[in-house]
């Protein structure tokens, strides 16, 4: 049995069966399958797409997210019993309290030393604070964060802190 395929004026294809005494013709329907799961996926991408560019967060949401972090880490690590000279912890009777009073003004600080690269679908924040002295004998750590924010959330990437000299110290 021979088949061949013919092209079909309407746009369809016709197959063409020959078997030696008989022979017959089909007409299969335009292959609209791959076209239309094709169209489907390129818009499901292109709103998926808008929708990560819509929901991608700002600056203003990042200051939200920073004094929250701020806040918590600050108060785990200078609010414990060596974080501060004992000076200081006689004079801060409540430290995580001092510290939550701040959170807005923390927020602030970390958006004014953080670099935001928009992406359209996604933002990375890197994010450089800390290092000041504050006594002759002690400095607060740096620190330093990659931020991902995308579809209204974010997500912290890499953290670290450097206890070392501060930036002006350093040859």
């Amino acid at each position: 049995m021979r088949m061949r395929r013919r092209p079909d004026v309407g746009g369809s294809r016709m197959v063409v069966c020959n078997s030696g005494v008989k022979s017959g013709e089909w007409h299969l329907p335009p292959s609209s399958f791959s076209t239309t799961s094709t169209l489907v996926g390129l818009l499901v991408a292109a709103g998926a797409g808008i929708g990560l560019a819509a929901t991608n967060p700002g600056p203003s949401e990042f200051e939200e997210f920073a004094s929250g972090q701020l806040t918590r880490l600050i108060t785990e690590e200078i609010c414990r019993e060596d974080g501060m000279p004992m000076l200081l912890r006689l004079v801060i009777r409540d430290c995580p309290g001092v510290v939550a009073s701040q959170r807005r003004v923390l927020g602030q600080l970390a958006l004014e030393h953080s670099r935001r690269r928009n992406l359209g679908l996604f933002s990375l924040y890197v994010t450089e604070l800390g290092g000041e002295r504050i006594l002759p004998n002690w400095s607060l750590p740096r620190y330093h964060a990659l931020t991902l924010a995308a579809a209204g959330q974010f997500l912290l990437l890499r953290t670290g802190q450097d206890n070392g000299p501060n930036r002006s110290d350093r040859p």
